[in-house]
């Protein structure tokens, strides 16, 4: 082993490419700290810190083997590049799974209340830890509370609480907070789970259903599934029906399993969510089998854990083992992969040691158990580089190989430091070496175990990678997927909320550039996450997912067009093929995409098409000269002070660009304004909120989102009574908001739903309409009138719902001549 290479020289086989504008700039925000400036500088920061921490006689030779791993191809995950050697009271794990129990404070049956488990989750991703919980303890809407002689509001009315919490917390290094939310199966309201993201809430969780085997063959078979729970149902489920079995569970009702499996299926191919996680089997592949149950995992689902577990995670960048790429005769590098992989685990055994524990139960379940989580990114861009295809039998068996070297190389040196620090304190032989996976080693492997113990109970976790792929791996292909395109545009929020746009090229593709190759006709193992079918992305995961103790992050990619025949098997296929979970992603119109690029299919040169640029998100940086076309509108609204009148401008801009290939041109709005006084104890939040909106619409940015949290805003003075609804019967009611910045909100989207850029129900209207509606009213015109949206102003089709004065929901409605709310079971008023 060489051990003075310098991460400035070439690595072998791979000649360094000069970085991107995007790497360095992500380097530069996100893990380059004091005096760093370059890659270089991090590596050094990291290996110095974790060598300090061997018996001092050996750190200056870990530090070199460490810088030595570093510079050939290890590279740690992003909390540990970003706040290690710097004294940083942030922990060092990615993530974490909070246990979540069904009393509001305190703790019952050994889980931590609800407010309990809030503090103590915000804690944790104040410290830089994202979070995942297990909501199936809290007792289902309706349920019975004796203690207060009340009704339960269910789990998904409190995962708004912890939603908004992630919100709130900024996290250590100023990082985004991160949460998954998981719910059984067979939890009574599994429906409302599925269905909560429907409309765009829940924006700080990614979500998951926790399936079983036992649903999986009552879909199957076709068959009837209970959906149950510990706690006492309230009478009106009683009446309906609800029992209590004999094991102490109480079955609320039941379902036909295909049915919900096809609503399931249905919310994922529209918006992307739920995940599923397939949580008998990820409790049988346990190697803890025998110490711990496993009911979530972290946001990104590469980690299954159990309360209060955390990741520790790093990657190998599988790029820096291709020898002679795109040459005649390419070939991977096993020997020193292995190698690599060697140094990596004792680095991240180190960082268990390393970090600050948010909370003392976390330090306490990771010495026990001392869990890792090493994996490997640009896989999609070393296949490219050997010339192989992802979507094609030799890729596959190719990765299967990298996915058990590195078991074996990753065992094996757990086992090597079990012989000089000792094995992790809950390790039992007998115990672990009976485990499903751990029955799957290697004799030798196993027969050292049974020897010396091992020094970790996992190991093995392939993670996304996103930005440190980007700043440490020149934008190779992210953890286990294919490259998503070979130049691509995208969309990166900075520090001051602006969005930014970069053109970013895969790192195999820039390689094939840099050695002479002409990339207007690649061959044929350039293929893309969309050009392959989402078959091919399942086939991937079954082929490595044996090989790694724990899960694998992937989403498989479809396109907008994908068929939903075609899709509507893969969860199935996955349960049947041995996996742990899948996500899946088809672009819409509720979540958009982080990254955009122009369609692949051919398009003959004569008919002068252009490529796909969303004139929604183009963004301007100053104000043109001249005049803007404007509305201008008289809004009345009144709260428990009195009457009040505002006006509300709303400024226009023409924007250009390009769908389905065709030239277009749309309106949009550019500014907002509304005049204040300059004595009201308003102007504060007048002034930025209309600036908020102008930056947000300059920027590219989604107007009709930051309007729809505009009216999400509470304050404590009362309602807000403003503009008027027209319900289905043609009778105009009042509409009620919960705050002035709300009403403001409302009236600003009655005036946009009048020019036509919003739908009635506040949605973005499309580029195809948006461009048909502006070409209509005449490309000439320089001002197009439109009517003012007085305080009166109508929206056909709604019927308001009243907010619960119990869970606060806006779902009171009358039933049967009563009050009742059909989140919490909530009764009121009869007659």
């Amino acid at each position: 082993m060489n051990a003075n290479v310098n991460a400035k020289e070439t690595i072998i086989g791979a000649p360094l490419l000069p970085p991107q504008e995007v790497s360095v700039d992500v380097l530069l925000e996100k893990y380059a700290k004091g005096d760093e400036r370059d890659v270089a500088d991090v590596r050094a920061r990291v290996a110095r810190a974790l060598a300090y921490l061997e018996p001092e006689p050996d750190r200056a030779r870990h530090e070199v083997r460490f810088r030595w791993a570093l510079d050939h191809g290890f590279v740690p995950a992003g909390r540990i590049n970003s706040a290690v050697g710097l004294g940083m009271k942030a922990t060092l794990m990615n993530c974490f799974v909070q246990p979540v129990g069904d009393a509001v404070t305190g703790e019952q049956d050994g889980l931590p209340g609800i407010y309990t488990a809030l503090a103590e989750a915000a804690e944790t991703m104040r410290r830089g830890g994202g979070v995942g919980y297990d909501f199936s303890a809290i007792r289902p809407a309706g349920a019975r509370v004796r203690g207060t002689q009340s009704r339960a509001s269910g789990p998904v009315s409190y995962m708004e609480v912890f939603d908004s919490s992630c919100r709130t917390v900024e996290s250590a290094g100023a990082r985004r907070g991160a949460q998954m939310g998981v719910l059984r199966i067979d939890h009574p309201d599994i429906e409302r789970f599925v269905a909560a993201k429907d409309q765009g809430g829940f924006s700080n969780f990614n979500l998951s259903v926790a399936v079983t085997d036992a649903f999986m063959h009552a879909v199957v078979t076709d068959q009837p599934f209970e959906l149950v729970h510990a706690a006492e149902p309230g009478a009106d489920d009683i009446a309906a029906g609800a029992h209590q079995r004999e094991d102490g569970l109480w079955v609320y009702r039941e379902v036909r399993a295909r049915e919900l499996w096809e609503r399931i299926i249905h919310s994922t191919y529209d918006h992307a969510e739920p995940g599923v996680l397939f949580i008998d089997r990820i409790n049988a592949e346990n190697n803890l089998y025998y110490a711990e149950e496993l009911r979530a995992t972290n946001p990104c689902g590469e980690q299954p854990l159990p309360a209060y577990g955390c990741c520790d995670l790093g990657s190998l960048n599988l790029t820096c083992f291709v020898r002679d790429p795109f040459g005649a005769a390419p070939e991977f590098d096993f020997a020193q992969m292995r190698e690599v992989a060697a140094v990596a685990v004792r680095m991240l055994d180190l960082v268990l040691d390393a970090t600050e524990w948010p909370l003392p139960q976390q330090a306490e379940e990771a010495r026990t158990k001392r869990r890792v989580g090493l994996g490997f990114l640009g896989l999609g861009s070393a296949l490219v580089m050997l010339g192989l295809r992802y979507d094609a039998n030799a890729g596959r068996v190719f990765a299967a190989r990298v996915a058990r070297e590195l078991r074996d190389a990753a065992y094996a040196a757990s086992v090597e430091l079990a012989r000089e620090k000792g094995a992790f304190p809950l390790f039992d032989a007998e115990s672990y070496l009976d485990g499903q996976f751990v029955r799957r080693l290697p004799d030798e492997l196993r027969a050292a175990i049974a020897q010396h113990g091992i020094r970790n109970s996992h190991l093995l976790s392939i993670a996304p990678t996103g930005t440190i792929t980007l700043a440490f791996a020149d934008n190779a292909s992210n953890g286990i997927e294919p490259a998503f395109s070979w130049v691509y545009q995208r969309r990166k929020r900075m520090p001051d909320g602006s969005l930014r746009s970069y053109e970013v090229a895969d790192h195999a593709w820039r390689l094939y550039r840099h050695l002479g190759f002409d990339t207007a006709e690649l061959p044929p193992q350039f293929v893309t996450a969309l050009e392959m079918t989402a078959l091919d992305h399942l086939r991937m995961m079954e082929a490595v997912q044996p090989f790694v103790d724990t899960a694998i992050s992937k989403t498989v990619n479809v396109p907008e067009y994908y068929p939903f025949e075609d899709f509507r098997d893969l969860y199935t296929l996955a349960w049947q093929g041995g996996l742990k979970g899948l996500a899946t992603y088809r672009p819409n119109s509720v979540l958009g995409s982080v990254l955009s690029v122009a369609p692949t299919t051919p398009v003959p040169a004569a008919s002068a098409v252009v490529p796909d640029d969303d004139p929604l998100r183009k963004r301007f940086d100053t104000r043109p000269i001249g005049e803007l076309d404007s509305v201008t509108s008289k809004v009345e609204y009144w709260t428990q002070e009195g009457k009040r009148a505002v006006y509300l401008t709303v400024s226009f801009i023409r924007a250009e660009g390009a769908l389905d290939g065709q030239p277009v041109a749309i309106e949009r709005p550019f500014e907002f304004f509304m005049p204040a006084n300059q004595r009201s104890d308003g102007q504060q939040w007048i002034t930025s909120s209309m600036r908020l909106l102008s930056m947000a619409a300059r920027a590219g940015g989604s107007v009709a989102k930051a309007l729809a949290n505009m009216r999400e805003v509470v304050w404590e003075k009362g309602p807000v009574r403003c503009g008027h609804l027209t319900r289905e019967d043609g009778v105009q009611v009042p509409v009620y908001h919960d705050s002035e910045v709300a009403a403001i909100a409302f009236m600003l989207q009655r005036m946009l739903i009048r020019r036509g850029f919003l739908d009635a129900q506040g949605n973005q209207v499309p580029v195809a309409d948006l461009a048909r509606v502006f070409a209509e009213r005449g490309a000439a015109a320089v001002a197009v009138a439109s009517a003012p949206v007085p305080s009166s102003g109508d929206v056909p089709s709604y019927v308001p719902v009243a907010k619960c004065p119990e869970c606060g929901a806006r779902a009171l409605r009358k039933v049967d001549g009563c009050t009742r709310c059909t989140e919490c079971h909530y009764v009121g008023g009869c007659g």
